[in-house]
């Protein structure tokens, strides 16, 4: 059929009906989340925000065994380890994580830096609003991402205060034996 077979109500009618969804939901109620002013909890596992742990007295439980940036498939994690000397103590261990770096501009979220900590220093919170307006401040620093110094907590360095080895910080509790 040509375009001068086609009467002049069909002509008149294909542009507007190509309109019908528009102006259909045009006057409808808008099902919009209020996403600032209302925030969803996320569920128990959601993979957000990385967080560095500390023991209970305020050492921090990344060793600088670099794992994580290995594991790391998006190369988005970039650790230095430095000895730590009595006088100086961060963590534990011989070893701390001196530079400690996450570029959410590359990490995927995925949790197999998580996986691959050996003293569980490195978890996942459930913080999901990373956007930022620079580039720059998307590049967390260990200052950003250690956790809160709580009650009872101090500042590192300073010495052990859980026990005079690092087997006590690592090993698992002697459980009492059932009799």
């Amino acid at each position: 059929m040509s375009n001068d077979d086609r009467s002049f109500k069909e002509r008149f009618w294909d542009p507007v009906s190509g309109f019908a969804v528009t102006f259909g939901t045009q006057f409808k109620k808008p099902v919009t989340e209020q996403y600032p002013q209302q925030k969803e909890p996320t569920e128990e596992r959601f993979h957000g925000r990385h967080q560095l742990n500390r023991h209970p007295d305020g050492l921090e439980k990344c060793v600088g065994c670099e794992l994580c940036a290995w594991a790391c498939p998006a190369d988005a994690i970039y650790v230095e380890g430095a000895e730590n000397t009595e006088e100086e103590r961060y963590s534990p261990g011989e070893r701390y994580g001196r530079v400690y770096q996450i570029n959410y501009l590359r990490c995927i979220l995925c949790g197999l830096c998580i996986e691959a900590c050996p003293t569980r220093a490195l978890t996942m919170t459930n913080e999901y609003e990373l956007a930022d307006t620079t580039r720059e401040s998307l590049i967390y620093e260990k200052q950003d991402l250690l956790a809160p110094l709580e009650d009872g907590m101090e500042a590192p360095p300073h010495p052990m205060f859980l026990g005079n080895d690092d087997t006590s910080y690592y090993a698992p509790e002697p459980k009492e034996s059932a009799r």
